[in-house]
């Protein structure tokens, strides 16, 4: 990794002390949940130290040899996770806020951070009209801070194109993995779902994040209003009141394709309000986890 600024350093701790903070307490108040430890396979023996719990006692052991051991167990580390982020201009776009963009790079980053506590192994492609950035999955602490440095250093570059880099993607996915996708995906259903059904095909599971603002959700603005195609240029001056039952009706149509089509491929869809906690999607995420 290039020597960072001092500026750059600031950012990149602030933003592993978050991802840090956020996955920390979230383990923390599962820990009476059914997914505590679910990751833990038996390793081997040691023995039993006076006053420890007596739940790990290998009592078959005990009965053969009258000697007191402890079960060992290590976490599994055989998931391989990828998680793909959309840059593209339209990401960038903030009624409020906070753009699409802060939440998504604080979500990507959360879940690398979990990935990795969780002994899983975290990898990370961007993405516009094409692959801008690849890192391959790792499970080491330390390769948190060069998949954070590339989230932090992601500009609003060019428009979205889901079909053509999630299509390379897929093809350069050679193992069996989890697909974690974080995008507004403003482009065609049939072109979203094309590439998605790539990812089952070759019998990845696939976890889709669509990103939306709270704006685009529920279309209220006030007044006349210009609307800027931010991919595009185009420029628009209206009266939102007198397009937005049109618009909620296109919308919702268009959440409604994407969520029954993710269905039928058995593609796990999320639609995500950037006003949503993390920590709901964070335990979504484990949830397909435990799945795959």
């Amino acid at each position: 990794m290039p020597l960072l600024t001092e500026e750059t350093l600031v950012r990149l701790n602030k933003f592993q002390l978050f991802a840090k903070s956020i996955v920390e307490g979230f383990l923390v108040g599962l820990h009476k949940s059914p997914y505590h430890g679910f990751s833990a396979e038996f390793s081997d023996h040691r023995q039993y130290n006076p006053g420890e719990p007596l739940k790990d006692l290998d009592w078959k052991v005990l009965a053969k040899t009258e000697r007191f051991y402890v079960k060992r167990y290590e976490e599994e580390t055989n998931l391989r996770c990828y998680i793909l982020l959309d840059h593209s201009k339209s990401m960038f776009y903030a009624s409020k806020q906070g753009s699409k963009m802060d939440y998504a790079t604080r979500l990507a980053g959360a879940l690398a951070w979990l990935m990795i506590a969780q002994k899983d192994a975290a990898g990370l492609y961007t993405f516009n009209h094409k692959i801008t950035a690849a890192f391959p999955p790792k499970a080491i602490r330390s390769y948190t801070a060069q998949l954070f440095s590339a989230l932090l250093d992601l500009k609003a570059e060019d428009k979205t194109d889901v079909l053509l880099p999630l299509h390379q993607i897929a093809e350069l996915i050679k193992k069996r993995s989890l697909i974690v996708v974080i995008s507004d995906l403003l482009d065609e259903p049939e072109k979203i779902m094309e590439a998605l059904k790539h990812f089952r095909t070759r019998h990845h599971e696939v976890l889709v994040f669509h990103i939306v603002d709270p704006q685009e959700e529920q279309f209220e603005f006030k007044r006349e209003t210009q609307f800027v195609d931010s991919e595009t240029g185009e420029k628009i001056t209206v009266s939102p009141w007198q397009i937005r039952k049109e618009y909620l009706q296109n919308y919702q149509s268009f959440a409604e394709v994407l969520k029954w089509e993710c269905h039928k491929h058995q593609i796990e869809y999320n639609p995500v309000n950037t006003s949503t906690p993390l920590e709901d999607l964070l335990l979504k995420y484990l949830i397909k986890r435990k799945k795959g």
